[in-house]
């Protein structure tokens, strides 16, 4: 018997010094799902501890969130497309529950909406910053969500079709902001939040909430896409 070397889902995996995380993350993977950890630049040896755990390990050079989860999806060759957080706060093995919404026809993109299972989890900061992004989002939209998390699912070809720019931390947003202007059915899922693993790039210290909160503000301004792009 023949099997197929096509991955279930592709999960892609932005990665800056993440050594410390990464067994835990890739552990969790789900069986038959491929991993694709996208180094921007790690200086601890991310890249071949993740080669050597069994990610499929893709470079990119240009820093930022945005840039390598890109980088990250036009690797991607299976139909469903997954993102997750590299730092252990978020368990790859959730997302067979995301995706089944997508797989089975019920929603075009499900967001994993974050839910911190200890004190300290969620700094207050960044939960003030998502809950007023999230506010802005509404009212730019009309979509009523109460994370922009990154854990999330939709179909690879309808993600490429919503041609996002934003390469910094404003690119899970426009994701958001453009399927919401294509008429995609956006839909969000409870799940649990842990403490990261190692030190936070963004949302860690008021200065990278700041400056995340900026880039996605910027999108918000942004005039809406026209509604040609469908999740089919």
């Amino acid at each position: 018997m023949t099997h197929s070397t096509t991955p279930t889902a592709d999960i892609v995996l932005p990665c800056l010094d993440e050594a410390a995380a990464l067994p835990w993350v890739l552990a969790r993977v789900p069986a038959g799902w491929r991993a694709i950890v996208v180094d921007n630049g790690s200086r601890d040896g991310s890249a071949d501890l993740a080669r050597s755990l069994g990610a499929t390990v893709v470079h990119e050079a240009r820093r930022g969130f945005g840039a390598a989860c890109h980088a990250g999806l036009a690797a991607a060759e299976a139909d469903l497309v997954c993102f997750c957080d590299c730092d252990a706060s978020l368990d790859p093995g959730l997302l067979p529950g995301l995706a089944a919404a997508v797989s089975a026809g019920d929603a075009d993109l499900v967001l994993g909406r974050r839910r911190p299972q200890v004190r300290g989890a969620w700094p207050l900061h960044a939960r003030l910053g998502n809950a007023a992004l999230a506010r802005m989002l509404q009212r730019r939209t009309g979509l009523r969500l109460h994370d922009l998390g990154p854990l999330r699912v939709a179909r690879r070809e309808a993600l490429l079709g919503l041609g996002l720019t934003d390469r910094r931390s404003g690119y899970p947003l426009e994701m958001v902001v453009r399927a919401a202007d294509a008429g995609w059915r956006v839909t969000e899922t409870d799940v649990p939040y842990l403490p990261r693993t190692g030190r936070s790039k963004v949302t860690g210290t008021w200065r990278g909430t700041w400056r995340a909160v900026r880039d996605m503000s910027a999108v918000l301004r942004a005039p809406a896409a026209p509604r040609e792009v469908t999740a089919g």
